[in-house]
């Protein structure tokens, strides 16, 4: 028996090691980890809210703290979420593992493979692309003190962060200090987005190939029974829809599963993303049209593409749920169902009744995550930047 963790989890225990949130492992130093960085996360998010107190809130003020805060507010969601919910990570997985522990069939196992191989090639897309956006983001922070290395001017130049973050103390004094939090914050932040993200991902891929097995095990027990029809293989085509239609149960109660425990943290995600693409986009137009900081540009832009990668990789697994259903009940239609029994041909008429309700991950009765659903938030994020750009004239 093979272990599913070590086959399709290695890398997603690795990143949600990284963040003390890999549900096997409760230790106090796990413990002690993720205190530690929750701590960096929400920190950030107090003291760029402090800045309402000390200075003036003007509209651009008010949109360049919003615009970075309530991406790390979505960090702290997803943060807090995993943790409260460890069990229930631990629990998909272990269902997983009982599901494929079950399958004999070699092509039903092929499957399970390939989508299993599908979702690591996700996982390790996800973490090229942490590494390359903390590079990026490391880069742009040190820009200031490179140029003026390389110039080696004798003048001294003022040091400002790009955040407006209130510390309470000397800037100029511990600049090194508040901008290894600032780094800090935000590697973290795209750590604990890019470890959970990939982690539901990988899960959902696994559901995509329940749904392609029960597709399978409908499809060929019909051939074999055109090809000989006896008893036997009577007995066999209604053991193998019995079996296709169990499965098919299982993928739908594990997304469910899924959904149902994450619904809460899924909608506040769903409200701070779009409200996040707003406003990041409005800080970019507002970056390029005035002054021209490369290291802000950079940073917006990196901001303004996660808020904008994730919300449509969110929306992109939805619909692969959706159409693997959907082809399910495809094939049950497709196959020549009707040259079998009559209490096979009531089995198909259960599928392709059950086919004809829709089923996708609904959350929270208001958005089932699709492509359609992507196009909406997207929509609804152009509009709120097309309201702050008409407040600004």
């Amino acid at each position: 028996m093979v272990n599913n963790v070590d086959r399709y989890f290695s890398l997603n225990r690795i990143l949600l090691l990284t963040v003390g949130l890999w549900p096997y492992q409760k230790s106090i130093f796990a413990r002690l980890h993720l205190f530690c960085f929750f701590s960096t996360v929400t920190s950030f998010i107090i003291l760029q809210f402090t800045t309402f107190v000390t200075s003036r809130c003007t509209l651009d003020h008010i949109i360049k703290i919003c615009s970075f805060s309530f991406v790390i507010t979505c960090t702290a969601i997803k943060y807090s979420s995993f943790y409260i919910n460890s069990d229930i990570i631990k629990n998909l997985i272990d269902q997983l593992q009982h599901i494929h522990n079950d399958l004999k069939d070699n092509n039903e196992i092929a499957i399970a493979e390939k989508y299993g191989s599908i979702a690591n090639r996700y996982t390790i897309l996800f973490t090229v692309t942490l590494f390359c956006s903390i590079f990026v983001i490391i880069s742009s922070s040190l820009w200031p003190d490179l140029t003026n290395i390389i110039l080696s001017t004798n003048e001294s130049r003022p040091r400002r962060l790009q955040f407006s973050t209130e510390y309470f103390i000397d800037q100029e004094k511990y600049y090194y200090i508040l901008l290894f939090h600032i780094n800090a914050t935000f590697c973290i932040a795209l750590t604990v987005l890019t470890a959970t993200g990939s982690m539901l991902n990988a899960c959902l891929h696994h559901t995509c190939g329940m749904f392609s097995i029960a597709s399978y095990r409908i499809k060929n027990a019909i051939e074999i029974y055109v090809q000989n029809i006896n008893l036997k293989n009577k007995n066999f085509v209604y053991r193998n829809l019995i079996c296709g239609i169990h499965i098919h149960r299982k993928a739908m109660m594990y997304s469910e599963y899924l959904i149902s425990n994450f619904e809460v943290s899924f909608m506040l995600l769903i409200a701070f993303g779009v409200l996040s693409l707003s406003l990041n986009t409005f800080r970019l137009f507002q970056i390029v049209s005035s002054k021209f900081d490369i290291g802000e540009l950079l940073l917006t832009f990196i901001v303004m593409l996660v808020c904008f990668i994730y919300m449509f990789l969110s929306n992109f697994i939805g619909q692969e749920i959706i159409d693997h259903y959907d082809f399910v009940s495809f094939t049950a239609y497709e196959v020549q169902w009707y040259i079998t029994p009559i209490y096979i041909q009531k089995l198909i008429l259960f599928l392709l009744l059950r086919g004809n309700k829709s089923f996708g991950l609904n959350v929270g009765g208001l958005f089932v995550s699709s492509l359609k659903c992507f196009a909406t938030l997207a929509n609804a994020s152009l509009s709120y930047f097309i309201v702050m750009y008409s407040m600004r004239k």
